[in-house]
């Protein structure tokens, strides 16, 4: 069962009415990823046993004509930082595969088993979702399946890859600096950040990178993303910035009518993009203004790259969580980057983290000046081509880290944004395209999305790859 071929309404909705039942599709994912997931290693930990018995418990349900919620029946994986009942949360560290097995549900997953889902495992994910790249000590690395011998992205590697090669429907992801967006770019997936607060970040642990944290759920196409969403925003009371969004229902305002403008940023003023990517992007966006969306384009959105000040947030999360560790045996098992950013955080002051706070400011000023002229921002999803299984991204065939600037700032202005694929690379990954909406304007977002698929036909030019 190849879950591509699905939408989450249709797959939701055939379950409800009994034409398949929940057992048959956890069933079919499971099988899936003892196929598949050799290749992949999409998973770190499945429980087989458990997910039958979750569907089998659906059934029962649905039979009774209980409720089940909007997404009755669909089997999902959870990435690897968060809490699901009955799996070691392990963050990617081998300083807690050992951990007891979490006794609750994060926010997030339990709202998506209330309504619905069966859990079937965890997802990889780098150590403590640290970098743009899925790999780590304890599991290993985790393979794009468009090109195994490539990086699925990070931080929601895991779950993008899953989603990608079609073995599960959904999955949850989360987004300190890209890390929902660029495995979705990469993936050839419409992921999106959520503005700040949509899904709550709550409960006994602090979020990982701070005020950066996006949690969120990860589907194949926008209108999966946007039922998936329907399930589960809205405020927490444990979450003091979680938003109030009842009662939405963004999946039923999703249409084909396309946005009158919006502005096509190539470089957002600071940034070298690869040719490749910059060529496939641009043939998209002559397909949106072939189509009647009036194209701004403006080549500076931000002054300078917001990246020195991301990191001061970022490297400091990273020195709060870990610092104490320094010159322990354990600080020797943690992966090379991630000790870099510890130490880099464990020397920034006070001072840094507000003045930090203030380019949170600037940012999300010179983002609104620019709004003014048109409600969406239409950037590359990333400024390179993904990385190999060793090593970084590349921009013009040069080695950087520099191929994912496009969505570290965003975290810090606390948009929406999201990205869908364009077209194939010479690579065999996808191009993407990263759509960003004004604060708290996340259902435009989500309508360009949508609208944008309908125009570039994604799906059309993958299978002519695939074919030649």
């Amino acid at each position: 069962m190849d879950f591509r071929d699905y939408s989450l309404e249709d797959l939701s909705q055939d379950i409800k009415a009994k034409k398949v039942s929940a057992l048959e599709v956890t069933q079919a994912a499971l099988d899936n990823i003892d196929k598949f997931d050799v290749k992949i290693n999409a998973f770190c930990s499945v429980n087989h046993e458990d997910a039958i018995a979750q569907a089998k418990d659906i059934d029962s349900r649905i039979q009774k004509g209980d409720e089940v919620g909007k997404l009755a029946g669909i089997p999902i994986g959870v990435k690897d930082l968060e809490d699901a009942k009955g799996f070691v949360t392990t963050f990617g560290s081998s300083l807690h595969v050992n951990d007891e097995a979490a006794e609750n549900d994060s926010i997030l997953v339990k709202r998506m088993r209330d309504q619905g889902c069966v859990i079937l495992g965890k997802t990889n994910t780098p150590e403590f979702g640290h970098k743009g790249k899925t790999d780590n000590i304890p599991f290993g690395a985790t393979k794009n399946p468009w090109n195994l011998k490539y990086s699925s992205g990070g931080s929601s590697g895991g779950t993008s890859a899953a989603i990608a090669a079609g073995m599960i429907p959904l999955g949850t992801g989360s987004d300190g600096g890209g890390s929902i967006r660029i495995p979705a770019a990469l993936g050839g997936l419409a992921g999106i950040k959520t503005s700040q607060g949509r899904i709550p970040i709550g409960g006994d642990t602090p979020p990982g990178s701070g005020l950066l944290t996006v949690k969120g759920p990860m589907a194949y196409r926008t209108k999966d993303s946007a039922l998936a969403l329907d399930a589960t925003v809205g405020q927490h009371p444990t979450d003091i910035f979680s938003l109030e969004s009842e009662n939405i229902d963004w999946f039923n305002q999703l249409g084909e009518e396309l946005p009158e403008s919006a502005i096509w940023s190539p470089t957002m003023g600071f940034s070298t993009v690869d040719k490749e990517v910059l060529s496939h992007c641009e043939k998209a966006i002559n397909l949106l203004s072939d189509a009647g969306v009036k194209i701004i384009e403006k080549d500076t959105i931000w002054e300078k790259n917001p990246v020195d000040s991301w990191l001061v947030f970022w490297a400091s999360a990273c020195a709060r969580r870990q610092q104490h560790l320094i010159d322990t045996e354990e600080f020797e098992k943690i992966d090379p980057l991630l000790r870099m950013f510890i130490e880099m955080g464990k020397t920034m002051d006070g001072a840094s983290y507000a003045s930090s706070i203030d380019e949170c400011h600037r940012l999300g000023y010179q983002l609104q000046k620019s709004f003014e002229e048109s409600p969406l921002i239409i950037t590359p999803a990333t400024c390179g081509q993904a990385p190999e299984i060793e090593g970084d991204g590349f921009v013009n065939g040069e080695e950087t880290a520099a191929w994912v600037d496009f969505t570290m700032g965003i975290n810090m202005t606390r948009n929406p944004a999201g990205v869908i694929p364009i077209s194939v690379l010479d690579s065999g990954l996808p191009a993407s395209i990263q759509v960003i909406g004004g604060q708290r304007r996340d259902l435009d977002v989500l309508k360009a999305m949508h609208s944008f698929e309908q125009v570039i036909n994604f799906s059309e030019k993958a299978a002519n790859h695939e074919d030649s």
